[in-house]
């Protein structure tokens, strides 16, 4: 695609909703594709739970696209096969989610791996597909991609995580494995003829490491849906009858930095003498437990809320209650380049929010945010407490950083930029009749 059909691209997208081939107002036929079949694959989240792939789905829905997603099973969304917003989930039983050790990882993507083939052969022979969308952790569904390669099927790298990066973070290692991690992310791109990375960092990486050409990256930013994530008044309740209420929203992990947390609300209310607040935790991992245990061996039961996971609406009012958004991800090298989807969320909903110096976070955030020294949980504390002591600075920084979703990094501004990179994928393929379309597909 040159600079002009690019440009074209991002600039003359359908809008939110309109199927293309269908006739509008006046008869107008409206452009756009047709006959393009797609299928999401995602390990680590259930679809639609999985918001990122979720919204990838319905707005290739919304654009004319036939969308059939493989994800597992979880969190409430246990039926193998149903139909939401016009995408096709097919989902597999929710492989043992693998908490250390290398068997234990070989055990959990093997299974998925098995799963991801056998529904596949199901889809291809149902609805067919002409390119797979592969979503990462782990770095192996290009292995399903050079399955399908002979038939023409063509592969869409999802950049999500890092998983070299990821894989130090978790272990504080690299060595060989960290090495097959590598080897594993670089046959990915090679397998892809076109990649989306979530920011500029993870476009680097496909050039640099992944020895992808330029035109063929698309940034795709990770950013939440304006009209999903509404401004409403606070909900006293949840402060616990405290002044001021910090939120975390997200996944309790290893690499979240839940340790940092309890250190800072230790610091803040022990030693800089802020006891009038309350931290509301929302979100589930596989280290929620050893969080809670932690939290009541500094004595802090009575300052944390331990919500569990939540969506729309009850999400919606945690969130519009809290003072000030909390992100204590540590800084690693995958954390320095990764996008919180939390900070978008707080920011999208006018709250300030804290955390760690780190690249992305400020390139997401900018002044909507203070940047604590990295992984010093005294002066994350610090930072707290500053946003506590002037209410006029929390307005302010709230109004930036919803300003700069509305601006340039809500969905709707990732919207020409994921139709961009399906039409260079497309471009490859041949386009296909009415009639060829209605033949299945061969295994």
């Amino acid at each position: 695609m040159n600079s002009t059909a690019l440009k074209s691209a991002l600039t003359t997208v359908p809008a939110a909703g309109a199927i293309p081939g269908a006739v509008g107002k006046g008869g107008v036929t409206m452009a756009g594709p047709a006959h393009r079949r797609v299928l999401i694959v995602v390990e680590n989240l259930p679809v639609p739970l999985d918001r990122r792939v979720w919204l990838e789905a319905t707005t290739l829905v919304a654009h004319g696209y036939a969308v059939s997603v493989i994800c597992p099973t979880g969190r409430g969304w246990d039926k193998y096969y149903e139909v939401i917003d016009g995408v096709h989930i097919y989902r597999y039983p929710e492989p043992a989610e693998a908490h250390s050790g290398a068997a234990a990882y070989a055990r959990e993507y093997g299974a998925a791996l098995w799963h991801m083939f056998r529904l596949a052969r199901k889809v291809r022979r149902e609805r067919g597909f002409d390119v797979i969308h592969g979503c990462n952790p782990p770095d192996l569904v290009f292995l399903l991609a050079l399955r399908y390669r002979l038939s023409g099927v063509h592969y869409l790298f999802d950049h999500h995580d890092v998983c070299p990066e990821l894989f130090e973070a978790k272990f504080g290692k690299k060595g060989l494995l960290y090495k097959v991690m590598l080897l594993w992310e670089r046959m990915t791109f090679m397998t892809a003829s076109v990649s989306m990375a979530t920011n500029e960092s993870f476009r680097r990486i496909a050039m640099t490491r992944g020895k992808m050409k330029p035109e063929d990256v698309f940034v795709v930013r990770s950013a939440p849906r304006i009209e999903k994530f509404e401004i409403r008044p606070p909900q006293p309740a949840f402060k616990k009858g405290k002044s001021i209420l910090m939120g975390y929203v997200g996944v309790i992990g290893q690499q979240e930095g839940m340790d940092l947390l309890v250190d800072a609300a230790d610091h803040l209310i022990r030693t800089l003498g802020y006891s009038d607040v309350h931290f509301a935790i929302v979100g589930f991992g596989p280290h929620l437990e050893e969080v809670k245990k932690d939290v009541a061996a500094h004595g802090l039961d009575d300052y944390f809320t331990f919500t569990g996971p939540m969506y729309g609406e009850d999400l919606l009012a945690v969130l519009n209650t809290c003072d000030i958004g909390v992100a204590p991800d540590p800084k690693n090298a995958m954390n320095d380049i990764s996008t919180m989807n939390k900070v978008m969320e707080y920011m999208t909903l006018e709250k300030p929010s804290v955390q760690f110096e780190l690249t992305e976070g400020k390139a997401s955030a900018g002044e909507a945010s203070l940047y604590a020294a990295a992984n010093d949980p005294k002066d994350f504390a610090a930072k707290i407490a500053a946003l506590i002591d002037d209410p006029e600075a929390r307005a302010r920084m709230g109004r930036i950083g919803r300003a700069r979703v509305l601006e340039r990094l809500s969905w709707d501004h990732s919207v020409p930029h994921l139709l961009a990179a399906y039409e260079r994928i497309f471009s490859h393929i041949p386009a296909r009749s009415e009639a060829e379309a209605k033949v299945p597909a061969a295994l």
